[in-house]
């Protein structure tokens, strides 16, 4: 009976999917499950072909997992934030890594240009969307069950898959765009790929993968791009293209131009799309060479280049400040059979504007007009005068802006407003108040409050608050009401200038000025008050700052501990950090580490080794700062088992040591005579530095050259150049303290271990044993020297017979 079922199903006609395809491999065998029912097929079926629907297990009926009620069958489900890429299969087919490293890699796709039989081209893979799907009721619901993805269960789901089936892929579409976040959205894609009777659109794939452009998800582009692969869909060099735009965002140039080679080995033939993103790569990656190389090879073949092409190499050419060649590519383009546009000029004349070239770019502007017919609009002067102020030439900038209203042009208000700005920040007010008063008398353009809290922000930086004041007024009297950035650039100047409790006053007076501050008008305010050494005041205005809901950073509040430990008020310190640390604010280990060493200065270690307790109960873990301050303070108060047993803590920890850290622990260890309890050994295999030689020196520094005689073997076992510095640091402190034997028996030590000690060092220790009566020891030293060619033997014997 089940035979015979199944014949009959076969002789059915295939199944179509919303692409208009046919779907053959489900005739192909009915031993296995085709890979179209696993992949689904398309919502809009005819009604017609719901029996068969039905029979297969498809139609009305619920999924597999589903019961009549709606209800899963299979408790356990996955959301689409829990669903890998491509399903754990692997992607070896289009794999990168396999690419070849030659250069010549980069231009193999254009061989395959003309050579490659023209595929049927997918009527669909273009899709314009008439309307504005985004506010179609099915897909608003989409994403609100979207955004309540975290707190998924079974019914969420289910009312996701029933949904699925009814979006047009138009809709689809729109819920792809609707995302905030491009990783939720491609997520979405790879759950809804995986979901039963359902099959993305040709569309679909694209609409992801103009997505992913936008973003560096260039990894996500790539599996998507193979997905369509999998699926059977037609790929054109556009979905290559978008894969290599998103490579090129993430700064993974090489991996950018190894999708050419994907490309060819899919047998797409390159077209001018293409070619235009591989150049604009190149030139982003500074390889202007292989660009133009490439566009050689471009018009070898056939591909004409257009404008875009030669843009991105006039860009290149600006980039690597050789504009000479630039202009001279402006002016070869019309024989090249394209003409210039805008953009090409207004490239150029952006690099130039950055040299403050104004002739040339006054060339360009009259060159632009009568060999091309581009005339200078009022877009050309709002692009000249705002990368002129960028640069730092206003002046330059208001000459464009006086030629552009001579012309006839309305200049806006914010092109006034950035010179403006240019002037103010060079503090050039009185020009700047100028400006401001011609705008006024013109009308149509009068300044806004944008323009006034520039100037306002320009005489608070040169310290002058009464006059930024009397703008404020000036500004009510033209109906222009101050907002929270003015007032925090005018309260900023006032606590710059020791006025932080007037600043004070007048913030607790904004409700009655209609204004509210900001975070930033807070922090404004602390650090007024913490300059001026009002740490109990800034501290005040934190605790307001929380309560209002603006929570500091660990810099701001670290500045702020740091003032208190100073102060050697680190108790309050503390309370304070715990304060906010339970009110929420982000405290890191760099606070925790700050008051420790306050606790340090004032000599209260074991309230610092409290607080280093206190960091593992919250999770807060030290790093080596933290263990270099507590070990410098126990070992500064002789407590050095301790400073021991917390170094080889920090060690277990895996925590690295620095060379601050070394010469922490070496000074405090030989200071205290203790040094075979020095845990250099266990330092020494993180990280390889002079750590014994740094011994030696600081004992010959202390005066201790007996005990720094004895480690003296450890350094002599690599003989190398640092190793005879410090011999001979040994060495002088045997001289100073009047044992020159004993520097002999260390130059002795270094000619046994092949380390020849220095001549001028040699005679002087010769003629300090002369001296002592060790005649025959300093014979022999000169002897050895002799010996190893160092000095001749002539001069010897003379010194010898005298």
């Amino acid at each position: 009976m089940l035979n015979l079922r199944l014949s009959r199903l076969l002789r059915r006609p295939l199944l179509r999917f919303s692409n208009g395809e046919t779907d053959a491999s489900i005739s192909t065998s009915s031993s296995e499950t085709p890979p179209s029912l696993r992949e689904g097929v398309s919502h809009r079926e005819d009604d017609h072909n719901s029996g068969e629907f039905t029979q297969l297990g498809f139609g009305k009926s619920p999924p597999l997992n589903v019961s009549e009620s709606g209800e899963i069958r299979n408790p356990s489900f996955n959301s689409f934030d829990e669903i890998d890429e491509l399903g754990g299969e692997e992607d070896d087919e289009e794999d990168e890594e396999s690419v070849d490293e030659r250069d010549d890699d980069d231009f193999a796709v254009l061989e395959s240009f003309g050579k490659i039989p023209r595929s049927r081209e997918d009527v669909n893979t273009r899709f314009e969307v008439e309307e504005d799907e985004s506010r179609h009721p099915l897909v608003r619901e989409t994403n609100r069950l979207i955004n309540l993805r975290s707190s998924w269960n079974p019914k969420h789901e289910g009312e996701m898959r029933n949904l699925l089936r009814s979006l047009k892929p138009s809709q689809v579409c729109a819920v792809l765009r609707s995302q905030d976040d491009e990783r939720v959205a491609l997520k979405f894609f790879y759950w809804a790929d995986r979901q039963w009777r359902y099959r993305h659109h040709p569309v679909v794939y694209y609409s992801m993968l103009e997505a992913l452009s936008k973003t560096k998800l260039c990894q996500g582009a790539r599996r998507v791009l193979v997905l369509m692969k999998r699926r059977g869909v037609h790929r054109t060099p556009k979905a290559f293209s978008l894969v290599m735009v998103s490579y090129s965002r993430a700064g993974q140039l090489r991996d950018a131009l190894k999708v050419l080679t994907l490309m060819q080995r899919a047998g797409v033939e390159p077209d001018l799309l293409v070619c235009n993103t591989a150049v604009d790569v190149f030139v982003r990656g500074n390889r202007l060479e292989k660009a133009l190389r490439f566009l050689e090879r471009m018009q070898v073949i056939g591909i004409v280049p257009d404008v875009v092409t030669y843009n991105c190499l006039i860009r290149g050419y600006c980039d690597l400040s050789r504009v000479e060649e630039a202009v001279e590519l402006l002016e070869e383009m019309p024989s090249k059979g394209c003409a210039p546009d805008k953009v090409s000029y207004y490239t150029v004349m952006g690099f130039l504007c950055k040299e403050k070239r104004i002739l040339e770019v006054r060339n360009l502007m009259e060159k632009m007009e009568k060999e091309h017919g581009l005339v200078p609009d009022q877009v050309t002067y709002n692009n000249l005068i705002h990368m002129l102020t960028k640069h730092g030439h206003p002046d330059e900038a208001l000459l464009f802006l006086k030629e552009a209203e001579g012309k006839g042009f309305r200049i806006d208000k914010v092109c006034y407003s950035v010179i403006v700005h240019g002037l103010c920040k060079e503090g050039r007010m009185s020009e700047a108040k100028d400006l401001i008063n011609e705008m006024l008398s013109k009308g149509h353009c009068p300044p806004d409050v944008v323009t006034y809290t520039t100037v306002v922000n320009g005489f608070c930086r040169l310290g002058e608050v009464d006059k930024a004041k009397k703008l404020l007024q000036v500004m009510h009297l033209h109906g222009y009401k101050p907002n929270t950035v003015s007032y925090t650039a005018l309260l900023n100047g006032m606590c710059r200038t020791g006025k932080s409790l007037e600043a004070r006053e007048m913030m607790n007076m904004s409700e009655e000025q209609w204004w509210s501050p900001n975070s930033i008008t807070y922090s404004v305010l602390m650090h007024g008050f913490r300059r001026e050494g009002k740490l109990s005041e800034a501290c005040d205005v934190v605790r307001e700052m929380v309560l209002k809901g603006f929570f500091p950073g660990p810099v701001e509040i670290n500045l702020l501990l740091q003032s208190l430990c100073r102060d050697g008020r680190t108790h309050e310190a503390r309370k304070f950090m715990e304060e906010c640390l339970n009110k929420g604010c982000a405290i890191n280990v760099v606070n925790f580490t700050t008051v420790i060493h306050g606790f340090c200065q004032n000599d209260e270690i074991d309230a610092a080794l409290s607080l280093l307790d206190d960091m593992y109960l919250i999770n807060k873990h030290a790093d080596v700062f933290t263990y270099t301050t507590l070990v410098d303070a126990l070992g500064k108060k002789g407590r050095i088992e301790e400073a021991t047993k917390l170094t080889n803590k920090m060690l277990h920890k895996g925590i690295d040591p620095t060379p601050v850290t070394y010469r922490t622990v070496i000074h405090r260890y030989c200071q205290m005579g203790k040094v075979d309890d020095l845990v250099l050994e266990k330092m020494l295999l993180r990280q390889k530095c002079r750590t014994v030689n740094q011994v030696i020196e600081k004992l010959c520094g202390l005066g201790k050259l007996e005990e720094a005689d004895k480690i003296l073997g450890k350094v002599l076992r690599t003989a190398s150049t640092s190793d005879a510095k410090t011999c001979y640091v040994l060495m002088e402190g045997y001289l100073k303290k009047g044992a020159p034997l004993s520097a002999y028996k260390v130059a002795c030590r270094m000619f046994n271990r092949d380390l020849i000690p220095d001549v001028k060092m040699c005679e002087k220790l010769s003629k300090r044993l002369v001296l002592e009566g060790k005649v025959e020891e300093a014979d022999q030293l000169m002897l050895r020297l002799v010996e190893r060619g160092r000095i001749s033997p002539i001069p010897l014997k003379q010194s010898m017979v005298s």
